[in-house]
């Protein structure tokens, strides 16, 4: 007995079993016909199996089910396991969240992709080609980016912040705003890409300035991008009028860091009737107040409350932990200078009001010493932290509120390292964009899957959570008999099980 592959006329091939006697062949049996390698492979095996239970040639330990399956098995190629991780977890989320309401199919590939292999729009190809199947080429991508820049960037918004006060489960009452660079790997400018001083010490390089407004909890409202020279503080005004006016916004608190709310700032709000949160910078304060301030015989967690004018209040808190921090730094910072003085590295151009070169004096016309007294002076200081108000808050939740400004520094935490919304590769401003589209979708998803574990108590840090979203995996399979193709969930491990179950249970 042999194994034939006849050729039909529609160009599928029928696998049959052939047996020889006196000269004559016999068709003893066909196996079907397909139209695969995989198929054929199949029947091919099938065929075997034939021949051996004919020939009572089946191993004695080996059960004639489990030989087919094995020789089943023998044909699955890795083209056919695909990660389905990213999209069980990220893209149930995205879709919930309401974005599946855009009905942009690459748009959602592209975001997701961007949380489980963030990098240039070259490996985002790959990603789609082997692990979703998906043939995309850079021209698609890159033309998809450039109308990416007009309505689209302004419905994402609208849906992350309908969820996000969907969450809140309120008016939004206090906003949180913040700006922060991104460089490009390039070195010419433009009218947006400009270089100014960068926040990721790459001064070199052209850059833009990303303005984003969040609510409690870090939680999305908006974002902005402006001209890498920029000035931060002129930014703030127009930003929450947009933002006020686009949301219905009741005139909300905003809360952000001092060198936004410069004095014009501050007068502008005062005058528009927002109320604020600034971090103070009490060593500036009049000689009356610091004074005021130094003289309190201070415990953990005591504040005070000094008026400054007829609305605005500055709230002076302690905090035993704050202090042996700030003596921490004061010693590190003390180190490094005496380092820098034994080798020579130090001269008149370092004296400056920068950090710790504040204790540097200068001796003569060229010799450069460390003032230990005002060193020693600095510690009255240690542990106390000023904040600026013309709100009715208490000082409790003044502080409790400018506790949370942390999140915005922790969502250009995120979207720096987890997302990599930085370096930039484009050029044209329409693909900057869009790139900045992604990423901000990007980061109202990884959000929620953070306020999902963080509501359930999990074990599962986000980080984590994401990582396990790499090996889970299906299989594609062509059924023998029925020809249908199926995809198969592979059994998942103890925490993706955890992880999948508490997605699916918040949406």
């Amino acid at each position: 007995m042999f194994i034939r592959k006849n050729k039909n006329r529609n160009n599928s091939i029928s696998v049959q079993v052939i047996s020889k006697d006196n000269g004559k062949y016999k068709l003893l049996k066909t196996l079907g016909t397909a139209s695969t390698d995989q198929e054929i492979e199949f029947l091919y095996q099938r065929a075997r199996q034939y021949i051996q239970d004919k020939q009572g040639t089946i191993g004695l330990f080996i059960n004639r089910d489990d030989a087919v399956i094995e020789s089943y098995l023998n044909t699955i190629k890795n083209g056919q396991i695909q990660v389905i991780g990213p999209e069980l977890i990220f893209g149930k989320i995205y879709d919930t969240i309401g974005f599946a309401q855009l009905k942009e199919e690459l748009f959602r590939h592209l975001v997701i992709t961007r949380l489980y292999q963030p990098g240039s729009k070259l490996k985002t190809i790959d990603y789609l080609y082997r692990f979703m199947g998906i043939s995309k080429s850079v021209d698609e991508i890159y033309r998809f980016l450039d109308k990416l820049s007009g309505q689209l960037k302004w419905r994402v918004e609208e849906i992350s912040f309908a969820h996000t006060k969907k969450v809140i489960g309120k008016d939004i009452s206090i906003v949180f705003y913040d700006m922060t660079t991104l460089y490009f790997e390039s070195s010419d400018e433009d009218d947006l890409r400009k270089t100014g001083f960068s926040k990721d010490g790459k001064h070199q390089q052209p850059q833009i300035y990303l303005g984003l407004m969040v609510s409690v909890g870090g939680l999305p409202i908006g974002y902005d991008i402006f001209e890498g020279n920029i000035f931060e503080g002129h930014t703030l005004i127009p930003t929450l009028e947009k933002f006020e006016k686009r949301f219905s916004l009741n005139k909300p608190i905003i809360i952000a860091d001092a060198g936004l709310l410069t004095e014009a700032n501050i007068e502008k709000l005062q005058e528009k009737g927002y109320k604020y949160i600034i971090g103070a910078r009490i060593k500036n304060e009049a000689e009356k107040v610091k004074q005021r301030i130094i003289s309190e015989k201070w415990d953990d967690g005591q504040s005070i409350r000094i008026n400054k004018d007829e609305q605005r209040r500055l709230v002076v808190s302690y905090s035993e932990k704050r202090a042996k921090k700030d003596a921490h730094n004061r010693q590190r910072g003390l180190k490094r200078l005496e380092k820098n003085l034994k080798y020579g590295n130090l001269t008149k151009a370092n004296i400056n009001k920068k950090g710790y070169n504040k204790y540097l004096k200068l001796i003569g016309k060229v010799t450069v010493k460390i003032d230990y007294d005002k060193y020693w002076a600095d510690k009255v200081w240690d542990g106390l932290k000023g904040y600026v108000t013309n709100t009715k808050l208490t000082p409790k939740q003044i502080i409790e509120n400018y506790n949370q400004l942390w999140q915005i520094e922790k969502a250009f935490r995120i979207s720096k390292t987890d997302i990599r919304i930085r370096p930039i590769y484009h050029r044209l401003k329409n693909r900057i964009d869009g790139h900045i589209c992604i990423a901000f979708t990007a980061y109202t998803v990884y959000k929620e899957l953070e306020r999902i574990l963080k509501k359930e108590k999990s074990s599962i840090s986000l980080k984590r959570a994401a990582e396990l979203t790499h090996n889970i995996y299906q299989l594609k399979v062509i059924l023998p008999e029925s020809k249908h193709q199926k995809s198969i969930l592979l059994q998942m491990d103890g925490e993706q099980t955890e992880l999948y179950r508490l997605v699916l249970k918040h949406f």
